[in-house]
């Protein structure tokens, strides 16, 4: 029965090739990732139905053994290459299986997610409409079940100067239009182990350069990653490709320059940010990467300054994973601390998900939590108005023998 549903899988992705071969024609008027052909003045959001309810099935109906789709593999360089052939190495890996087994079934269900929400995405949708559809997708899928399988972290869908950290908040009736950038950013889990990634889209091929920088570098930095590899060197080489690029909009040429002070990082259980940071420019950590760590590898490129700062509404938040016992006086506090501690621990959330929860009135409790140093805000992240930001990313495992690049996908 594995071998057969393998067989399927292969089908399966077999005519999806088939599918985006016919598309690579319209690439150009999509963008790098483009849903489907747009033009300027095309504002009419697809229906509803973008795909039928038969379509949403959780991966368990699909893998009836709960084996999942191993990523892209690859080896190792220099002096790890032995890596690949040592029966001792592979022997350690199959200790690890259920481990590694938990990010490929996140990881096919963020593979489905994306192929399910990309015809959705036109000018003229609703951001908070487009994230709580992706949202119910991702849900279905990995078949939520509270702690143990879900959403790792809110949809981000930033755009143009705003590099991360936006997803919005009810009453957000923000409409992608035809000239915007977006860094659409979510992340799936099972049992704490998470999938985190992000591409760009862009309807206008005048920033086909920005968004072919950005994929380019975050390859290039997957490219370099592997046990006992200096972060550092990481982001040497990531900056050298990434700002070997310049776009040129509205007949003005800009450099694409690293955002210097936004980084990969290393991830842990139920910690999206796991204390190793991956730089994308030169200079920095000499810490070294280990076997069986797990890191996103994840760059930015930007028209304007290359640096970033906190601006505009807060809906990011995320429990703090080192809080202590912390004593609250105020009653709303300690009944939201207790919702989040059962819905989320300590995965980020944002407001949508707490009103989704029943939660109300609830934002002088959630400031409570804050001021405590129990919950944790992460503002946008902007670069300065007017400029163009982009962002690609994956997850990779790295296993005693090989590279993993769990989240790799046919789209990116």
């Amino acid at each position: 029965m594995e071998q057969e549903e393998l067989n399927n899988l292969t089908k399966e992705r077999t005519e999806s090739k088939r599918k985006n071969n016919r598309k690579k024609k319209k690439k150009k008027e999509n963008g790098v990732n483009g849903s489907s052909k747009v033009t300027e003045g095309d504002t009419q959001p697809v229906p509803q139905d973008v795909e039928t309810k038969e379509d949403w099935v959780g991966l368990s109906k699909v893998f009836t053994k709960g084996v999942y789709p191993v990523g892209e593999v690859q080896e190792y360089k220099d002096k790890n290459t032995y890596r690949k052939t040592s029966e001792e190495l592979r022997e350690r890996e199959r200790l690890e299986s259920d481990f590694y087994n938990s990010f490929r079934r996140a990881a096919e269900a963020h593979r489905r997610v994306r192929q399910y929400i990309l015809p959705y995405i036109k000018p003229g949708i609703k951001l908070i409409d487009m994230c709580e559809r992706l949202e119910n997708a991702s849900r279905t899928f990995i078949e939520e079940d509270e702690l143990k399988a879900g959403i790792a972290f809110p949809t981000g869908c930033s755009l143009n100067h705003v590099a991360a950290h936006y997803t919005p908040n009810s009453g957000d009736d923000t409409v992608l239009q035809y000239g915007d950038v977006m860094k659409l950013d979510f992340g799936i889990h099972v049992n704490g182990h998470i999938i985190d990634s992000a591409f760009t889209i862009a309807f206008d091929s005048k920033y086909d350069n920005l968004l072919q920088a950005v994929k380019e570098a975050t390859n290039t930095g997957i490219k370099e990653a592997g046990i006992d590899v200096r972060l550092c060197d990481i982001g040497a080489a990531i900056q050298e490709v990434m700002e070997s690029y310049e776009v040129e909009i509205n007949g003005k040429v800009f450099p694409v320059k690293c955002i210097r002070n936004l980084n990969g990082h290393s991830i842990g259980n139920y910690q999206i940010h796991a204390g190793k940071s991956v730089p994308i420019v030169k200079g920095g950590d000499q810490t070294k990467m280990e076997e069986n760590e797990v890191y996103a590898i994840e760059t930015f490129g930007s028209t304007g300054r290359g640096y970033i700062r906190e601006d505009g509404e807060c809906s990011h938040y995320m429990k703090r994973i080192d809080a202590g016992h912390v004593p609250l006086r105020v009653a709303r506090a300690k009944s939201l601390l207790n919702t989040i501690n059962k819905h989320f621990g300590t995965l980020a959330f944002c407001r949508r998900y707490l009103d989704r929860l029943g939660e109300t009135r609830y934002l002088l409790a959630l400031k409570n939590l804050c001021e405590s140093g129990i919950v944790e805000p992460y503002p946008p992240l902007c670069d300065v108005r007017g400029c163009y930001t982009a962002q690609f990313e994956h997850t990779i495992l790295l296993r005693p023998t090989c590279k993993e690049v769990i989240s790799r996908g046919e789209d990116y």
